[in-house]
C-alpha cells in the first residue's frame, strides 16, 4: 500500500506504556476494545481476547467488578496476546485487586470513585507498580457537583472532572496517565476533547460512548473519532458498539488505515457504484471478494469494477483489480491488463493474484503476465460493449437534450 505524502500533524503528548504497547508521543495510534464475557469465565474471555487481537486490537479491557473477576484476571493476563486493562467502577478495592492480578493498566471513572483517599490509594499503588491509569470521564456519570456547577454535562464539566483527578494523582506523584472524555453526543464529545487538548499533554483515548448498533453506531463513532484524529488529537481509540467486540476492533483498525495513521494490515477493497454499463452485480462480487479475503493479511488495495470500459482506468491506482466484460473478468495491476478469466472465476483469481503480489511484488506479477494478450482481449471487449451500449450507457445525453428543450421552450 502506498501511503500519501499528506499526513495530519499530531498533537505532541507524553508517552506511556500499557504493557509493551506504547501510547502517546510518536507511537502509532492504537486500537482498543472490551470483552463482553464474564471475566470469571477465563476460557471464554481468553477466546474473545484472541479474536480481538486477530482483528487488529492492540489493547483489551476487561471488567473487574467482583472478586471472581480479579481472580480470573490473574489467569487471563499471563495467557493474553495483548496487554489487559481492568475496568473499575465504584469499588476502589477492585482496582487494588486487579493490580495484584497483574493487569497492565486500569480505567477509573472519576464520576463513581469520588473519595480522595480512595483515588490516591489506587494511584499510589499504581505508581509503585509502574501501571498506567486512564481517567475515564463519561458525560453520563459525572460527579453531581459538576452537573450542578455547569447546569448539566458540558465540555467544561467533563474537562474539570479530568483535571480534578489529575490533581489527586499529582498529590502522590503519579503521572502515568491517559484521559478520555466520552459522550454519546458527537458534538459534545468533540468539543470536550478539543478543550482537554488545550490544557494537558497527557495522551488521549478517543471514543463516542454508547454509540449503539451498526450501522448508525459506526457512523456516530467515526464522526467523532475521525474528526479529532484529523485535527491531530488522539493517541488511542475505541469504537463502543452494541455488537460483537470484534467489529469494534475491525472498525478501529480500518479507520486508522483509511486515515493513513497505521500501515495497512489487510486489503482495502474499492468498488465502483455501478451504472448502466455494468456487466456484473458489483455488490455481490465485492461482497464475495471480501468474504474470500477474510482475515488474510494482504495489505493491498484491490478494486472490483463493473465494466471493462472505464474500470482499469478509474482504478489505475489500485494494486490489483478486476473488471467485467463480455462474460469475462479482466485482471489488471496498477491499470495494466494482465489476464482474462471466466466470469465465474473472478473472485478466486483476485485472491490468487493478490497472494502472488503480496509474496513477490507488483513487478513480478506484471512480468509473469502476458500483458499484450490481456490488453488485446480487453480492447476487444471494450469495443463490443461500446458497440452494444454506446458511449452513454445511462442515456444522460438524451435527458440533457430534453432538459434544454424544456428550459428553452
Amino acid at each position: 500500500m502506498r501511503v500519501t505524502d499528506w499526513t495530519t500533524e499530531r498533537r505532541p503528548t507524553r508517552q506511556i506504556h500499557v504493557g509493551d504497547v506504547a501510547v502517546g508521543g510518536d507511537a502509532p495510534v492504537t486500537v482498543q476494545s472490551m470483552t463482553i464475557t464474564k471475566t470469571a469465565d477465563v476460557e471464554g474471555t481468553l477466546q474473545q481476547i484472541y479474536g480481538l487481537a486477530a482483528a487488529g486490537c492492540d489493547i483489551v479491557r476487561c471488567t473487574c467488578n467482583e472478586t471472581e473477576a480479579a481472580e480470573g484476571l490473574a489467569q487471563i493476563v499471563p495467557r493474553s496476546p495483548v496487554p489487559i486493562i481492568a475496568d473499575i467502577h465504584h469499588q476502589y478495592k477492585m482496582a487494588l485487586a486487579a493490580m495484584e492480578a497483574g493487569v497492565h493498566g486500569l480505567r477509573l471513572n472519576p464520576g463513581n470513585i469520588r473519595r480522595p483517599e480512595h483515588i490516591k490509594a489506587v494511584a499510589t499503588e499504581a505508581r509503585d507498580r509502574g501501571i498506567p491509569i486512564r481517567i475515564g470521564v463519561n458525560a453520563g456519570s459525572l460527579d453531581p457537583s459538576l452537573y450542578e456547577k455547569y447546569g448539566g454535562a458540558t465540555p467544561e464539566a467533563m474537562v474539570e472532572s479530568a483535571e480534578r483527578e489529575i490533581a489527586y494523582f499529582s498529590e502522590v506523584d503519579f503521572d502515568l496517565i491517559k484521559i478520555s472524555v466520552k459522550a454519546s453526543s458527537v458534538p459534545l464529545m468533540v468539543e470536550a476533547y478539543r478543550q482537554l487538548a488545550e490544557v494537558t499533554d497527557h495522551p488521549l483515548h478517543l471514543g463516542v460512548t454508547e454509540a449503539g448498533p451498526p450501522p448508525a453506531g459506526l457512523l456516530k463513532a467515526t464522526a467523532g473519532i475521525a474528526t479529532l484524529l484529523m485535527e491531530g488529537i488522539g493517541d488511542t481509540i475505541r469504537y463502543s458498539l452494541t455488537a460483537d467486540p470484534v467489529e469494534e476492533a475491525r472498525a478501529g483498525r480500518q479507520l486508522l488505515e483509511a486515515l493513513g495513521l497505521r500501515e495497512r494490515k489487510n486489503i482495502d477493497l474499492i468498488a465502483c457504484p455501478s451504472c448502466g454499463r455494468a456487466e456484473i452485480d458489483v455488490i455481490d462480487v465485492a461482497k464475495r471478494a471480501m468474504e474470500a479475503f477474510g482475515d488474510r493479511e494482504i495489505p493491498l488495495q484491490v478494486a472490483v469494477m463493473g465494466c471493462v470500459v472505464n474500470g482499469p482506468g478509474e482504478a489505475r491506482e489500485a494494486d490489483l483489480g478486476i473488471a467485467a466484460g463480455n462474460q469475462r473478468g479482466h485482471l489488471f495491476v496498477r491499470g495494466r491488463n494482465i489476464a482474462v478469466v471466466p466470469e465465474s472465476e473472478m473472485v478466486e483469481s483476485l485472491v490468487e493474484w493478490a497472494e502472488f503480489i503480496h509474496e513477490h511484488g507488483i513487478d513480478a506479477a506484471i512480468e509473469r503476465a502476458d500483458t499484450a494478450k490481456a490488453e488485446r482481449e480487453a480492447a476487444k471487449d471494450r469495443s463490443a460493449l461500446l458497440a452494444a451500449q454506446g458511449d452513454d450507457a445511462n442515456q444522460a445525453g438524451e435527458r440533457i437534450v430534453e432538459i434544454r428543450r424544456t428550459v428553452g421552450g
